[in-house]
């Protein structure tokens, strides 16, 4: 594949956290290319450092050493700007636990990344544009009916589409899932994997974590990671 298909890469990247008196090795050299469009599931078990690796991919970390690119671009040189947009706008984060805010509705936890991405003035220009486009993905995700709800009055499922819609609402380059289903039954769970099936059926890049095989095989590649490390090594 060549290099100008990759969306995501990283090159030799380390990270490693102090724990008291002890330094934690957690990712010893990863080397790794996300094309575009593709669905990767980066499949470990806990402490094997999947959870870290996807937090620096969407630069809500950095690594110790080594690169990540997005689009052949460094994004450690990105300024304050910069990065803030492209976590705002290039990446969509769904995680395990939701992260939805309970004071406010549904449809506003959808809203969020654009009024962060608009600013004020945006916002009063644009918000009925935006209002419209999450009214839509709520409606596409099945909780048109739950729009004005709080989080709290969802069940898990509900509250796991809900962050997708949020995700999805700046019509992000990647989505980064940790552990999407990780707090859901096996049920509602498979109901989440269908979602991002049909995402990916649609072109979108996928990057999703797991410790769980069967969630893994729903993707159309797996990364297998073991002590910090891919195994066996990614070509």
């Amino acid at each position: 594949m060549k290099q100008n298909n990759y969306i995501l890469t990283c090159e030799q990247i380390y990270k490693s956290y102090q724990m008291g008196a002890t330094r934690l090795e957690v990712l010893k050299g990863i080397d790794l290319n996300i094309a575009k469009g593709e669905f990767v599931a980066v499949k470990g078990a806990s402490g094997s450092g999947k959870s870290t690796l996807m937090h620096i991919l969407g630069a809500l970390d950095k690594p110790d050493k080594g690169k990540v690119l997005f689009e052949g671009k460094n994004i450690a040189a990105f300024s304050g700007r910069k990065i803030n947009e492209f976590r705002n706008k290039k990446i969509g984060f769904v995680f395990q636990f939701y992260h939805l805010l309970d004071e406010l509705t549904v449809l506003q936890n959808v809203l969020l990344a654009p009024m962060v991405q608009m600013g004020a003035i945006g916002w009063l220009l644009h918000s009925a544009k935006a209002k419209k486009t999450a009214a839509q993905l709520l409606g596409e995700l099945g909780l048109a009916e739950r729009a004005e709800h709080r989080p709290y009055q969802l069940s898990g499922g509900e509250r796991q589409r809900a962050a997708i819609a949020r995700a999805l609402i700046n019509e992000p380059d990647v989505i980064l899932a940790d552990e999407p289903t990780g707090n859901l039954d096996s049920k509602t769970g498979n109901d989440i994997l269908r979602v991002f099936e049909k995402l990916h059926n649609a072109g979108q890049t996928i990057v999703m974590v797991t410790h769980d095989d069967r969630i893994a095989e729903k993707a159309s590649r797996i990364i297998r990671l073991a002590d910090g490390k891919i195994n066996p090594p990614v070509a």
